[in-house]
């Protein structure tokens, strides 16, 4: 069985490793690597994944890029409208969108509520998008912000959640239950903040998807605070293990992808 991801670089996607581990400890004979696709190559690749895999991951820029070339979507995907994991069944190429429940699953793994809480979103990217729709088919009380009000605006109606821009801005951080950071400041950089200095929520829980650094400033911040926090590790696990049983059938061994996902930071750290 062959799988992979696909992207636009993939220099540095730890998917390989985390999902290579967990075919191993499920005793599945697989294979799964980086395929770095240029835009201009998605449809061609898309070709050769029905032909020759039983599946791939789908990363930037193709989340959206990829939807025209397949045979189908899951209402999840379709109700996004991204992809993150192509299934290939019967010669059909199929979409879903694990990062919704991803995230979800890594809240709730966390012990942390969200059913009719608030939560504020930075950002109105694709992250932005899979996130809002899953809190708010979770039953959270979500609205976005972003630096463009208009894309804010945008997604907001799209997914049928709220928006918040200019002055309402610090009203909605300071009572929010939840902070989500779905945008990529802070990624790679541990000085950078999506939040001007000194402005937090009063009590919220502070989430950044960035996964790396594993401590990003936005939850260095939050902790000196006294705020409770959340990185973005969870999300890249759980969204690789529900992609993985899509795939194969089979829960994967979630410990093993935390371990080697971890090893693999820090081997490129």
């Amino acid at each position: 069985m062959k799988l992979g991801i696909i992207g636009y670089p993939l220099s540095h996607t730890i998917s390989p490793a985390m999902q290579t581990a967990a075919l191993e400890a499920a005793g599945i004979e697989a294979t799964y690597r980086a395929i770095e696709t240029a835009p201009a190559f998605v449809r061609a690749r898309l070709n050769e994944v029905r032909r020759e895999f039983r599946g791939v991951n789908v990363t930037i820029p193709h989340k959206q890029a990829v939807i025209p070339f397949l045979d189908g979507l899951s209402p999840e995907a379709s109700a996004i409208g991204a992809v993150n994991t192509v299934v290939v069944q019967d010669g059909q190429l199929i979409g879903h969108n694990t990062d919704a429940p991803g995230f979800v699953r890594g809240l709730e793994e966390a012990g942390i509520e969200y059913r009719g809480r608030k939560a504020l979103l930075l950002g109105a990217g694709g992250a932005a998008r899979a996130i809002a729709y899953g809190l708010k088919q979770a039953g959270a009380q979500v609205a976005i912000s972003n630096r463009t009000p208009e894309r804010a605006r945008e997604l907001a109606e799209a997914v049928g959640v709220g928006s918040v821009s200019g002055s309402l801005l610090e009203a909605a951080l300071k009572t929010c239950d939840l902070l989500i950071n779905t945008t990529s400041v802070g990624l790679k950089d541990p000085q950078t903040s999506p939040l001007p200095e000194g402005i937090l929520p009063r009590h919220a829980t502070v989430v950044d998807i960035v996964y790396n650094p594993l401590e990003t400033k936005l939850l260095r911040d939050a902790q000196a605070a006294g705020l409770n926090t959340l990185g973005g590790f969870p999300m890249l696990i759980w969204q690789g293990a529900l992609a993985f049983e899509l795939w194969t059938g089979v829960k994967p061994d979630v410990r093993v992808m935390y371990a080697a996902a971890q090893k693999q930071l820090k081997v490129e750290g």
